[in-house]
């Protein structure tokens, strides 16, 4: 899922903020290092915290359907998870680095969830929203300063992302309709029929029941009754 999330947010980074600028996307560690070697513009989309949002645990199963509508598997409800990104522009010039960054402020805001078709893998599967909070307060024990600190880098101005997304846990397929036993023509004393091959193979069927009306006449004739009256012979589709 990360990975999905990670591709739907170039291709939205690149379609609604950077309009042509022909500036970079990455989703490197802005590590001093790092830093050093840019010459080029760059967006830098750093993960750097993964959380469950556990008040969207449900319970129960959904089905997951084809386009004909046909039950393919059964799923666990999607599990969501909200991943933080360290959102940086990196350029020659501080007030470049402050347009593009007002452009992907601007554009984050537009778009609470990431437009449908950008989403990819599960993602799209699943057609449920992909949530999008930028520059809101951090929780209490999160701070961006901290952030810098453990990369080692200059603290510089940054957006801070958190993407909602959900995620596929579980699924089993969904079972196929019951075969129906084929019902062999053959008719005793007492008129009742017998079922046979019910669960053979549909090659195996046909000669099941043929074994099985010659078995009862052969029964028949030792116990002197009046024989197996033969119906329609049984087919198979």
């Amino acid at each position: 899922m990360i990975h999905e999330v990670d591709e739907s947010l170039k291709a939205f980074v690149k379609r609604e903020a950077l309009e042509g600028s022909g500036a970079e996307v990455v989703f490197d560690a802005p590590t001093k290092d790092w830093a050093s070697r840019r010459n080029t513009p760059t967006v830098d989309v750093y993960l750097y915290d993964i959380r469950e949002d556990v008040r969207a645990r449900q319970s129960g199963t959904y089905d997951f359907r084809d386009e004909n509508g046909k039950i393919l598997e059964h799923h666990l409800p999607p599990r969501y998870f909200k991943l933080s990104y360290l959102v940086t522009v990196w350029t020659q010039r501080p007030e470049d680095e402050h347009r593009l960054l007002s452009l992907l402020l601007k554009a984050f805001l537009t778009h609470p969830v990431l437009p449908e078709d950008l989403l990819v893998g599960d993602t799209a599967l699943l057609a449920m929203p992909v949530g999008l909070d930028i520059a809101k307060p951090p929780p209490d024990n999160r701070q961006i300063s901290d952030v810098w600190s453990a990369l080692g880098g200059e603290l510089k101005p940054s957006l801070d992302l958190v993407v909602r997304a959900p995620m596929v846990v579980g699924s089993e397929p969904a079972a196929e309709p019951p075969v129906k036993p084929l019902v062999a023509g053959m008719h005793g004393d007492a008129g009742q029929s017998e079922e046979v091959g019910g669960g053979l193979p549909p090659g195996d069927i046909g000669r099941a029941a043929e074994q099985a009306l010659a078995d009862a006449e052969a029964a028949a004739a030792a116990s002197g009754g009046g024989g197996i009256r033969r119906g329609r012979r049984a087919t198979t589709p």
